[in-house]
């Protein structure tokens, strides 16, 4: 197999990155490469805890992209056997551990979602629970014997916890031997990551040295920041733009970032972007809303199509600066002539309890034909000429009697 030149590999590969660990040995491998004909084995883990994958998931398998653009073997490693586990990876505190059954339902849609940065015909998945579900206790006791109790306490997590008296249960410490005999199962030549991964990558680096196999480079990548511009992109603290989001709802979460993610975002997220990065720069300077709405169209192209993200900046214009409602509102027909509004934000699926319908009454984020309510008994009447719900910033909801 032919790959391109050494140099035109490294200037892709090491594009965005944080650290290469280390890149002297990264381009001794890829002229082995080369001069083999051999495409290098790069190695991504993904912890299934959340089935839903964000864009802050894509900074990483963008760059295991790469890889395949040169022409190297992908290796997406779903993680089911390690969830059950729990990374402790910046936790202050023990995390839930998975069933087998949790973490290998969660799994199963990681793949289909990470095919739309990834050519899936040229990624090879494998679930870790193949070779460490078989392990038993003695090649545990033999695992743990390669790293030591001070070794794990460098780790800047667990010191913090140790520091703090903070709990630390023995099963943590397996976490990172566990993803490093993914390593040594796999003879990877390359493993990648976020900088939260590079304890747990360099404990596969030493682990591969000790069963006499050639230590891998790591690569870690920036953790975005979410969308409010204070920490690492993540579902649980709502700061995420996720891959599933509708068209409208993704651009719409882009153009929330602080003017200060911008530059960023596009530096990450684009990679191949139709404005040229030089004239974007300008752009940002310029007129920063301007080049929000490039960068939110962009990312919309990216997960849907360039058709959809036209659509979705009209959309975003209708609802949100000329403050009308949307053309393609889902049309609810009921049979009763009134309904009391926190019931019916219910049965439009609108929220997911009554009580995120009150507060969201209660923070007069509920408007009925352009008209806010603020009390939580409104009674809603309901005839033959739809009346207008809108819930929150985005949803709108066409209501009529049958």
């Amino acid at each position: 197999m032919t790959f391109p030149p050494i140099q035109e590999q490294l200037d892709l590969i090491t594009r965005n990155t944080v650290e290469v660990i280390s890149e002297e040995e990264l381009k001794k491998k890829l002229e082995k490469s080369s001069l083999t004909g051999q495409p290098l084995k790069v190695k991504l883990g993904a912890d299934p805890s959340r089935p839903d994958l964000h864009l802050g998931h894509s900074v990483v398998l963008r760059k295991l992209r790469d890889f395949q653009d040169l022409g190297h073997q992908a290796i997406l490693i779903i993680g089911d056997f390690t969830a059950m586990i729990g990374d402790p990876s910046g936790k202050s505190k023990t995390r839930p551990q998975l069933s087998a059954e949790e973490a290998r339902r969660n799994g199963e849609t990681y793949f289909e979602q990470a095919s739309k940065i990834l050519d899936p015909s040229r990624t090879t998945i494998c679930y870790n629970s193949e070779w460490l579900g078989s392990m038993n206790f003695s090649d545990v006791i033999r695992l743990s014997s390669h790293y030591t109790v001070a070794r794990m306490l460098e780790r800047d997590d667990f010191e913090r916890r140790y520091q703090a008296r903070e709990p630390i249960s023995l099963h943590e410490f397996l976490y990172p031997l566990a993803q490093g005999m993914d390593s040594v199962h796999l003879k990877n030549d390359i493993e990648l990551g976020g900088t939260d991964q590079k304890f747990n990558l360099l404990v596969g680096r030493d682990l591969q040295r000790e069963y006499d196999i050639a230590p891998q480079v790591c690569i870690t990548m920036p953790l975005l920041v979410g969308t409010f511009g204070e920490e690492k992109m993540s579902k649980s603290l709502g700061n995420a733009i996720s891959f599933s989001d509708t068209p409208q709802d993704m651009y719409g979460r882009t153009l929330s970032i602080p003017d200060d993610l911008i530059e960023t975002y596009f530096r990450l997220l684009v990679p191949h972007p139709e404005t040229p990065a030089h004239l974007f720069m300008e752009i940002i300077r310029q007129n920063p809303r301007e080049a929000k709405r490039t960068l939110a169209r962009e990312i919309v192209s990216l997960y849907h199509s360039r058709t959809e993200a036209v659509k979705a900046e009209e959309h975003f214009d209708r609802v949100f600066v000329q403050k009308k409602a949307p053309e393609d509102i889902p049309e609810f027909s009921f049979d009763s002539p009134s309904m009391p509004l926190v019931d019916l934000l219910i049965e439009l699926n609108a929220v997911k309890s009554k009580s995120e319908a009150r507060r969201l009454i209660q923070q007069n984020a509920v408007q009925i034909d352009d008209e806010k309510i603020g009390s939580i008994d409104h009674e809603v009447t309901l005839g033959n000429e739809a009346r207008i719900i809108k819930s929150g910033k985005r949803k709108f909801f066409k209501v009529t009697r049958k």
